[in-house]
């Protein structure tokens, strides 16, 4: 083998090795950004701000598939997790569902019973009523004879709420030309009978219902004789 042959055989061996090189670096790449990266797997994005204590659904999550080691261990990945529970606090837009953002939506306990009134949306609810919230209702009545001084009374205290539902439209009262069209929300409560039958009352009869919200681990406790108002025999 002359020299120009043996200088071939070693570029030709130099070619190889490189070859080889860059190979074994671009499978090192590949296994540093799959170690890195890693599977992908399911999560929940928000589509939109939720407020706290609202029912959740389906509806409100898009799907998406981001890498394993990247996802929290209380990440959401199966939407059935969110049936029957409730945002905690207010879940932002773009947020991943992470399991301690939700609760159990509030049980009925044993004696109670789900009643729903609709309320005005103006003078009885501001937005500021969610499920979960505690409230106390009042409700005002005209005299029953033209002597007879109207009245507001507080109709039950700390009645829960469980849900609130979408504004409608509430049509005016053909009998009563005063009142005009409004917006009204229907709104769920976890009531004993008796305070169901109050509630049912206040709706039917009464001018006004209003609800007063309660702070969020406060007892109200009214006695009887401060439960009725009336202007007059206030000094």
């Amino acid at each position: 083998m002359n020299s120009r042959q043996r200088r071939g055989v070693i570029l030709l061996l130099l070619s190889v090795l490189c070859a080889l090189g860059a190979f074994a670096g671009v499978l090192s790449v590949i296994n540093d950004v799959e170690s890195k990266v890693g599977p992908e797997v399911t999560a929940y994005q928000l589509k939109a701000n939720v407020p706290p204590y609202t029912r959740l659904t389906a509806s409100q999550f898009s799907k998406i598939e981001m890498p394993e080691r990247w996802l929290s261990d209380n990440a959401v990945t199966d939407l059935a997790d969110v049936r029957g529970k409730i945002a905690v606090t207010t879940l932002k837009k773009g947020s991943l569902l992470q399991s301690d953002m939700i609760v159990d939506q509030p049980a009925l306990q044993p004696g109670q019973q789900e009643v729903a009134i609709m309320i005005d949306a103006a003078t009885g609810v501001a937005g500021k009523i969610t499920p979960g919230s505690t409230v106390n209702v009042y409700a005002t009545f005209e005299g029953r004879r033209e002597t007879d001084p109207d009245q507001s009374k507080i109709i039950v205290t700390n009645a829960k709420v469980i849900d609130v539902g979408r504004l409608t439209a509430l049509k005016p009262d053909p009998d009563d030309r005063t009142r005009q069209e409004a917006d009204g929300v229907p709104i769920t409560f976890a009531l004993t009978t008796l305070d169901a039958q109050r509630i049912t009352y206040a709706e039917s009869f009464a001018e006004e219902v209003r609800l007063a919200l309660v702070a969020p681990g406060t007892d109200t406790t009214v006695p009887e004789q401060e439960r009725s108002y009336e202007l007059a025999k206030d000094k």
